[in-house]
């Protein structure tokens, strides 16, 4: 194992919400790890794979970026228009040395550029090489999302680099590949590189697009308004631009009889990750997290434990976070944060909930009650869809969520917040529900 010096070791660390206190009988732990990476440029690659670590210019990484080419896209005409723009603009934002290519998505894939089957290294000269092969790029063919993300996943594992990135950009719902396609090449590219999702217009299956995201833990959201994709696609190539280590696994370990029910990001956004787990020797097992840059995320882990007597006290669960190495030996990353119960027949302790916990148990409701509320609104369930999303309003208005609240102001009348009590719009943009629908999962953190 390679040896660092303090300055280019990430710095990750932990801190671990929960209440340990269980009633006699009782077998289920619930706590909300919080972990944050800070460093700013001096953590990164270094740790995983010294020899990707340029000093000063932060990690090696590729980026591909995907552009719906689709026929739909002449639909008004300003959409390809703005689509170009917005793909020049990130260009514009990679930093030099980065390697990148563009990609042109129809029923096929086509590589804009550079071409060959290889990468550009950004500087001065790719960019304004870059932004003239974009000029040419026309409307034209059919939609097969899978054949882009393929393509995407050959272009960047050609190139020996920490950090691997997706933009895509689609218009259109995915009609020329089977939904089993899409899944297979979803699940060919899941861990080999991450990818932001974006859908323009509301011509585009929301639920492709957030799985897309889902799938290779990146975001997605709706830019409704074509004009507004050059800021969107520069905000997101900056993100990119900030993520410094790669693959980054929460690895969770759990004593004999001990199970884990469940193991979910909750903020920024609420990402289930139970099925995504990998086995890591006795006991332990690795969640997928992504890239990291200088940000913080919380984890909502919930274990059953056995059942103990009152005064007994045991680890319920050991969270850490590890990174693979070269050799694909994972490195730890130091920080970790225990997971405690304690049996106690103290009343008011035992059944006290921890203040993050209940948080953010009523935000991942909130997701679904949105969730739900709009599917039932589609299969034309009044009722349903007014109760579901009446709790959604009662949710949004308890967690001071006043983002997720004014969406979906745009889908219901409130008449009492407190209460969830609400009536449908007869009426909603389009734009205004698939917005909704799209952010669904956005959550906000424990009021400090």
């Amino acid at each position: 194992m390679a040896n660092f010096s303090k300055s280019n070791v990430p710095q990750f660390a932990m801190d671990v919400y929960q209440n340990e206190y269980l009633p006699e009988g009782g077998r289920e732990v619930n706590a909300i790890v919080t972990v944050t990476s800070t460093g700013g440029g001096t953590i990164g690659s270094a740790v995983a794979a010294p020899h990707l670590w340029s000093a000063g210019q932060g990690p090696s990484a590729a980026v591909a970026l995907m552009v719906d080419c689709s026929g739909s896209m002449d639909y008004p005409p300003t959409k390809m228009r703005n689509a170009r723009d917005a793909t020049a603009a990130a260009i514009d934002t990679l930093r030099d040395g980065v390697h990148f290519a563009v990609i042109g998505g129809t029923h096929v894939a086509k590589e804009v550029y550079p071409g060959g089957g290889g990468l550009a290294v950004a500087d001065a000269t790719t960019r304004d090489q870059a932004k003239q092969a974009l000029r040419k790029l026309s409307a034209g063919g059919g939609t097969a999302i899978g054949t882009w993300l393929r393509l995407a996943d050959r272009l960047l594992s050609s190139a020996d680099v920490a950090i691997r990135h997706g933009i895509l950009l689609t218009d259109g719902r995915n009609e020329h590949e089977s939904p089993e396609d899409l899944k297979a090449a979803l699940d060919s590219c899941a861990g080999r590189f991450t990818c932001d999702a974006r859908g323009v217009g509301t011509d585009w299956e929301v639920k492709e697009v957030t799985g897309i995201a889902s799938a290779l833990l990146g975001t997605a959201d709706i830019v409704a308004d074509p004009a507004a994709l050059a800021a969107d696609f520069t905000q997101m190539m900056e993100a990119a631009m900030g993520k410094e280590v790669a693959d980054v696994a929460l690895r969770v370990w759990t004593p004999v009889g001990t199970t884990i029910k469940f193991v979910k990001q909750v903020a920024p956004t609420v990402e289930e990750l139970t099925d995504r787990r990998t086995e890591a020797g006795p006991r332990a097992g690795d969640y997928p997290t992504g890239s990291w840059g200088d940000e913080s995320r919380d984890y909502h882990v919930c274990v059953e434990v056995p059942a103990a007597n009152i005064g007994q006290e045991m680890l319920a669960a050991r969270v850490s976070l590890v990174v693979p190495q070269p050799d694909g030996t994972p490195q730890n990353l130091g920080a970790q944060g225990l997971v405690r119960a304690v049996w106690t027949d103290d009343m008011v302790a035992s059944t006290s909930i921890n203040p993050q916990v209940a948080h953010y148990t009523g935000q991942a409701e909130l997701a679904q009650a949105i969730q739900q509320g709009l599917d039932l609104r589609k299969a034309g369930d009044i009722d349903g869809a007014t109760a579901k999303l009446g709790r959604a309003v009662q949710l949004a208005n308890n967690s001071g969520n006043a983002d997720t609240a004014k969406l979906l102001s745009k889908v219901v009348d409130v008449v009492d917040a407190t209460t969830g009590t609400v009536r449908l719009k007869a009426k909603v943009e389009e734009a205004d529900e698939m917005t909704l629908e799209t952010r669904s999962t956005k959550t906000v953190r424990v009021k400090k």
